[in-house]
């Protein structure tokens, strides 16, 4: 017999593996951390925050979790009295009627030291269960699919899976108990009490904006738009630095960090380069002319501190992406996994128009624009952080005499007007009368152009076009085009906002 029959035959001696694997499971687990429930309700309190019932594997563990629980929370005492009444009486485990079941699992309770460690295994087992049912879509997607499927699509399918298991331990998305939102909302409450400014939202840094906002609410997509020149990057810079700089982390139940205040900014900047951007806000946190910084006409003083910012700002959580022409789902995958390795507060993207959509080639781009605001919008709530995207405005505006933007100027204004929570526009009317400036200083509309400019240096509108949760109007703020640096205005007195 040669080398290969010999395997052959060694093969056929083994015994077969039995084919069917059950999915992994503890219901010895399950029935003590119920038992330690119902004989005392503490117990409940240790797990409550992160076990929910669909984590249990045996369908009538489930169910007498989830009574327990709302018998709790209601303030009254679970016991097997009390839970049997909202089960199926004829319903039967084994020989034992659902009272019996009850009752023994009462009496073969464990401690309360013990339920925690029982409900995280629990925990574990219902994520891993989860995972080989994502494994298995994964592999029969992979077998499936057509050949002009593109195997791009189904990794970002399946990292977005991924992703969501491993921030909320399940994948399934569904319909929310109104109380658990009534919850979220009371918590948000709380946290806008104890966060500095009194804000609902992610504070600016600039207090004006702040106050007509209440700050960037979480999953918002807050667009910002104006034309050339208006300074909607440096707009949307400062407001990124503020957030990143004044991040100040607080330590969770479950050893994770979240933000207290300011948090972690991630910039997709498609149009400039990171270096670029960085020297952007030098400028602003130094006060050293940009156009300086690259011709290197500074002084020895400025020098000292453009390092002097670099070593602080080395520990500023803002994570700069400077891929151009990126796709919704290119930018959705970054995202996700800078949220997952770093964590993300605030995402912000420079700008609309330079992404590309998902799509097929035949298609418009006022289709494509339109998939890429959805996507975006989409993407905040998964994330639940706010989105700012920056958008260019349409030439409408220079056509006519008032140049202040209207939400119409949006370029393909369908749906991002439609998509967006907030609409800001950057109009800054010194950039306009600047232009005018007559050739004669000498000509009779010269003193007149000069108190109109001086009435309108150094000062910027932004135009609340829209938003949700809140008034319209305009704040006017300080802008120093130097430093390209926007801030709230010195004078109080000048502050101008109108409702609408």
């Amino acid at each position: 017999m040669n080398e290969a029959a010999r395997r052959v035959a060694a093969m056929n001696q083994q015994p077969m593996e039995p084919q069917y694997r059950e999915a992994p499971s503890n219901i010895e687990a399950e029935q003590a951390l119920l038992g330690a429930i119902l004989v005392n309700n503490d117990a409940f309190y240790r797990v409550s925050d992160f076990l929910k019932p669909v984590h249990l594997h045996e369908p009538l563990h489930r169910k007498i979790y989830e009574v327990a629980g709302d018998i709790i929370r209601m303030g009254k005492t679970a016991h097997p009295v009390t839970v049997k009444t909202f089960l199926a009486p004829d319903q039967k485990v084994g020989d034992m009627t659902i009272s019996q079941y009850l009752a023994q699992l009462a009496a073969n309770a464990v401690t309360i030291i013990n339920a925690e460690d029982y409900g995280r295994a629990i925990y574990d087992l219902a994520l891993r269960r989860s995972l080989i049912t994502i494994g298995e879509d994964m592999v029969n997607i992979a077998f499936d699919a057509p050949l002009d499927m593109p195997p791009q699509g189904q990794i970002e399918d399946a990292e977005r899976r991924l992703f969501e298991l491993a921030e909320t331990g399940r994948y399934d998305g569904g319909f929310q108990a109104f109380n658990d939102a009534v919850a979220l909302a009371i918590d948000m409450a709380g946290q806008a009490f104890e966060r500095d400014g009194h804000l609902s939202g992610i504070s600016t840094g600039i207090h004006s904006l702040d106050g007509k906002m209440g700050g960037l609410q979480r999953s918002d997509l807050i667009v910002l738009a104006g034309r050339p020149g208006m300074g909607k990057t440096s707009l949307a810079t400062n407001i990124a630095y503020n957030i990143a700089a004044s991040y100040e982390p607080e330590i969770q139940a479950d050893g994770s960090y979240k933000a207290k205040n300011g948090g972690v900014v991630g910039f997709y900047s498609l149009e400039m380069s990171s270096e670029q951007l960085a020297t952007r806000i030098i400028s602003e946190q130094t006060e050293v002319s940009s156009s300086k910084i690259r011709r290197g006409e500074i002084t020895e003083h400025d020098f000292e501190k453009l390092v002097a910012c670099a070593q602080m700002m080395q520990k500023v959580p803002l994570y700069i992406d400077q891929t151009g022409g990126i796709s919704i789902a290119q930018l959705s995958a970054r995202a996700r996994r800078l949220k997952r390795q770093r964590g993300l507060d605030c995402l912000v993207v420079d700008y609309i128009q330079l992404m590309t959509g998902a799509g097929k080639s035949g298609e418009s781009r006022v289709q494509e624009i339109t998939q890429i605001t959805t996507g975006l919008k989409a993407l905040g709530k998964e994330l639940n952080v706010p989105i700012i995207a920056l958008s260019q405005l349409s030439r409408a505006v220079e056509s006519r005499e008032d140049k202040r933007p209207q939400l119409s100027d949006l370029r393909e204004s369908g749906s991002i007007e439609q998509d967006a929570d907030v609409v800001l526009f950057v109009f800054r009317e010194e950039y306009y009368v600047k232009n005018m400036e007559p050739r004669d200083e000498f000509d009779p509309k010269y003193e007149e152009w000069k108190q109109t400019f001086e009435k309108v240096k150094g000062t910027a509108d932004v135009i609340i076009a829209k938003q949700r949760h809140g008034p319209t109007g305009t704040v006017k703020l300080a802008f120093q085009s130097e430093y390209t640096r926007f801030t709230d205005l010195a004078d109080p007195s000048f502050t101008q906002y109108e409702e609408h």
